[in-house]
């Protein structure tokens, strides 16, 4: 019979003898430190899987053994097959007497064609991969190696058609909530909108409304491609430029999105943004303010807060978000009737109204 872990504290080292703190007897194990060790290359496990076109090949055969999916993707056996063990492993795929089927999870999210796919999205959403090996050096001298500010049409390029299914997504189920099918002919203005999701979700949903949507000029040229796409070129207005200056109308939309742009600003420019808003809207307008938060206490929310660490390793300016900064820059702006939404995980909403009669009038 095999000894307990450390068998001589049994009787010595308990509460009632003992009390708290006791760690110096019973240390804790080591593997929330394995943990991220690994996850290093658990991510480029996840890369080249997509790269290699794992996933998709394994869905159109509906299931493989190791020997034949190497054969169609011109890859080592040998190396395939502990690849595919580490997709098993992460609960991506099944294997049964050695033949791979993709889990309900890789389905959805890791083929090209899944109802949900983030395929694109895996090599992307970290930002340049370089900037994490110098990580040290930006947090001692407050300066990213290579920001991605310094050629933002080159990553965000990649980056918005990544993200466009995750976002189309979540506008849609926020449209559902709020009744855009019930308000027809609703003035959109969408701030660096990349592809243009939640302006198209907006657009799918409230009959004969009109967006104007906004992005840098070679971004702008893929919002182009997904607005025809969707059949919605003609009730669209294209502006190019940086959202901190183009010039649009004041009072006059009834909803602007400021969709996953908030987090890349920094404070001052970002607290500009959400007041830009507020006097393009229309009295009664709504903002649509969505991002990945951070609780207040910068503890209970591990997806935000590691969010805003991505945004400080590959920014020039940007970080974390909490609620109470974003919330607070919402009532300093004027803003009412502050509602928290989370049409899909993760992906939360601030919906915010412009009040019928501003504070300064009497």
């Amino acid at each position: 019979m095999a000894d307990s872990p450390f068998p001589e504290l049994k009787k010595t080292h308990t509460m009632a003898r003992t009390g708290r703190p006791w760690r110096d007897f019973k240390p804790p194990p080591s593997a929330p430190v394995w943990g991220i060790i690994q996850g290093f290359g658990s991510y480029w496990m996840l890369v080249a899987a997509v790269e290699l076109g794992v996933f998709d090949a394994i869905e159109s055969a509906g299931g493989v053994a190791a020997g034949p999916l190497a054969a169609q993707l011109n890859v080592s056996e040998p190396h395939l097959a502990h690849l595919l063990d580490a997709m098993v492993s992460f609960g991506f795929l099944d294997q049964v007497d050695d033949v791979y089927e993709l889990t309900e999870t890789a389905e959805r999210y890791l083929c090209t064609n899944g109802a949900a796919s983030m395929a694109a999205l895996v090599s992307v959403a970290t930002g340049p991969h370089s900037n994490w090996t110098h990580l040290a050096d930006t947090i001692r001298t407050g300066h990213v190696a290579t920001p991605i500010e310094d050629d933002p049409e080159a990553f965000y390029g990649p980056l918005v058609q990544a993200t466009f299914p995750t976002q189309l997504r979540a506008a849609g189920r926020l449209g559902v909530a709020l009744g855009w099918a019930r308000r027809p002919g609703l003035r959109v203005l969408d701030l660096g909108a990349g592809q243009a999701p939640w302006a198209i979700g907006i657009l799918g949903q409230s009959p004969d409304s009109t967006a104007v949507i906004n992005d840098l000029s070679d971004v702008l040229e893929l919002a182009t491609e997904t607005v025809t796409r969707h059949g919605l070129a003609d009730r669209v207005e294209l502006w190019g430029g940086d959202f901190h200056e183009i010039e649009f109308e004041r009072d006059t939309y009834d909803i602007v999105v400021l969709g996953h742009v908030c987090r890349t600003e920094g404070e001052e420019r970002a607290v500009s943004l959400v007041r830009r808003a507020f006097q393009a809207l229309a009295p009664g307008g709504q903002l649509l303010l969505t991002d990945y938060f951070a609780d207040n206490d910068r503890k209970f929310n591990p997806f935000g807060v590691q969010m805003g660490m991505t945004m400080l390793a590959s920014t020039a300016r940007g970080g974390m978000l909490t609620h109470a900064q974003v919330s607070g820059w919402l009532r300093d702006a004027g803003f009412e009737s502050i509602r928290l939404m989370e049409p899909i995980g993760f992906n939360q909403v601030y919906v915010a109204e412009r009040p019928e009669r501003d504070r300064s009038e009497p």
